[in-house]
């Protein structure tokens, strides 16, 4: 090592941000890079395994060593190196000779040339307090080896500070940063505080409102591309002010324009945020008196607006809380969502009536929503601590209560549902196997129609399933899961069998239909349970031994119970009846 922070070795990256320009192939810049990489990640890995507390590691950018070592950060001789910053905690700025001490001895394993700087988050805005604002910006666009949140959060600030400047740079009077980024416990997550201030002093062209609000516009478009460009999850908040109206804002005493002043750091500045922060750690920034009489008379109303408040969230939160829940169990038990005026009688129909729920639960109900009532038209106004401890202890009560309730109606409407597919489907499977025990029905399912190709493997499984999740449901062994794929495998069959049956049918209404052509008319001639049917257009008639007017009422009868028999059967006399109500016709098909 020839100074006292590097670590010696030859340069072989030049790729790398901080490595010195050669002119290398393309091929030769790839290889580089992967060897210079592998050496510095190693010294990485070192020093975040041994020092857990690390908030950051990165590369400064090479074009911004000239001037670290312009401002005496860094000697003369480092201009070759790889200059890496790592921030620390400042609760761990007594740790910082450690950390170099032990990161340069990492460093001296490798074959890169390797200047630390080992900062604390109070350093860099202490950096940014003296308008060095070419470190911080060095510091925020570092290439970044390991981040906590901090670096990404700070270069995202930078990046929308750029662009902000390089296009409103007249207007720009301060862009500062606050929040958790400056109290140095910035997360990958955390939103990000900047303040940009705009000069409205010599706007003459347009209203000062139309300024700040196209500028505010524009200012937000860039929010999304610097978050694009910083490849970071942190997002941006920035508050966009009018320089006059800051300046009556701080005034006035705005706690808001105070905090900000007091804490905020500026990434860039015109020599305008620092004087205001100058001034009011002196105490010259003060309120007017008109200022102090506004806040003060904020504090004859404290106590009247606190109680307004307590009762308003303590109602409001119990109300709904109760209510709502209510209104669940009814929608699950099948009935409709109640308004808050019937939630109570139609509570206690449908859960204490059927003995489901004890009446102390539908008193409480009741309370809280008389409690709500009386609340809105004004007639409670204080609540004590001992009521609300009441209110709040019966509100656990009453919802623990409530879920298993839920589990009660679950467990009904379960049951309900695994008898009512059962029932469907064995009273559709009668329809054409006949009424018999339930093996019986199995066992002629399978023999007659699954083996015979009318209904597969699929079919019957199902069927079976169904069986079996009745009889596990009987014994307690069923869950709603169990019960659900029940209800979908029911839901599959029945439509098949459906399907099937509807064939049937119409196979044995079809083989009793028929068409006689009279002169140039076509008439259709319907054969049912013995019975046959004439349809003239719209008009019904019936052909016995005589022909006479009938009823769609009676044609349906007819189909109904023509639907059970398997042969249709057609008196010839009825051709006779024809004959001699129509003259000679024709039969077509």
């Amino acid at each position: 090592m020839n100074v006292s922070n590097s670590a010696t070795g030859p340069n072989k990256n030049p790729s790398i941000p901080n490595a010195p320009i050669q002119k290398l192939s393309p091929e030769e810049e790839k290889k580089k890079f992967e060897k210079t990489k592998k050496e510095i990640d190693k010294i990485k890995d070192f020093s975040v395994k041994k020092f857990k507390y690390i908030l950051a590691m990165s590369i400064l950018p090479p074009q911004s060593i000239p001037k670290w070592i312009e401002e005496e950060e860094a000697p003369v001789e480092s201009k070759d190196h790889v200059h890496l910053a790592i921030i620390i905690p400042d609760e761990k700025i007594k740790e910082t000779a450690k950390v170099r001490e032990e990161v340069l001895k990492e460093a001296e394993k490798s074959k890169e040339k390797v200047w630390l700087h080992v900062m604390t988050p109070a350093e860099i805005w202490e950096i940014c307090m003296d308008q060095k604002f070419d470190l911080s910006a060095a510091i925020g666009m570092s290439y970044p080896l390991y981040d906590k949140g901090l670096l990404g959060a700070l270069r995202v600030a930078e990046i929308h500070k750029s662009l902000v400047i390089q296009k409103f740079e007249k207007y720009v009077v301060s862009y500062c940063i606050g929040g958790s980024l400056v109290r140095g416990d910035a997360e990958k997550t955390s939103d990000v505080d900047v303040f940009v201030i705009i000069n409205d002093t010599d706007v003459k062209r347009m209203p000062r409102r139309e300024l700040l609000e196209r500028l505010r516009g524009i200012i937000y478009q860039y929010v999304a591309e610097a978050s694009q460009i910083a490849g970071v999850q942190n997002k941006l908040e920035p508050q966009i002010y009018l320089l006059t109206d800051f300046w009556d804002s701080v005034k006035d005493a705005n706690p808001v324009m105070f905090t900000f002043i007091r804490d905020g750091v500026p990434l860039y500045d015109r020599g305008t945020f620092m004087p205001w922060k100058a001034l009011l750690r002196m105490g010259k920034l003060k309120p007017s008196p008109e200022a102090i009489d506004m806040f003060m008379n904020m504090g004859d109303g404290v106590i009247p607006r606190s109680k307004k408040t307590l009762l308003t969230d303590i109602f409001t939160n119990i109300f709904w809380g109760v209510s709502t829940p209510a209104q669940a169990l009814l929608m699950l038990n099948g009935c409709p969502p109640p308004s808050p005026k019937y939630l109570v009688n139609d509570f206690k129909d449908a859960f204490f009536k059927t003995k489901m729920i004890e009446k102390k639960y539908v008193d409480f109900l009741e309370k809280v929503v008389k409690t709500w009532k009386d609340y809105e038209h004004e007639k409670i106004k204080e609540i004590s601590g001992a009521e609300i401890d009441s209110l709040l202890k019966g509100t656990a009560d009453y919802l623990a209560r409530l879920k298993k309730l839920r589990e009660e109606i679950e467990k009904k409407s379960q049951a309900e549902t695994i008898e009512r597919i059962y029932k469907d489907i064995t009273e559709a499977l009668k329809r054409f196997i006949g009424r018999k025990s339930q093996e019986k029905i199995v066992e002629e399912f399978d023999k007659n129609y699954v083996k015979k190709g009318k209904f597969n493997n699929q079919h019957l499984r199902m069927l079976k399933e169904i069986i079996k999740a009745r009889a596990d449901f009987k014994k307690g062994k069923l869950d709603a899961h169990k019960v659900d794929l029940a209800r979908k495998d029911a839901d599959v069959l029945m439509r098949d069998l459906i399907e099937y049956v509807q064939r049937q049918d119409l196979r044995s209404v079809d083989k009793g239909k028929m068409k006689i052509k009279v002169k140039d008319k076509i008439l259709e001639l319907l054969n049912a349970n013995g019975k046959t049917f004439l349809f003239d257009g719209p008009i019904v008639k019936k052909v016995t031994t005589k022909i006479e007017d009938s009823t769609i009422e009676e044609v349906d009868e007819a189909v109904s119970k023509q639907k059970d028999k398997e042969n249709v059967e057609i008196n010839s006399k009825i051709f006779d009846m024809l004959k001699k109500e129509y003259g000679s016709f024709e039969i077509v098909f």
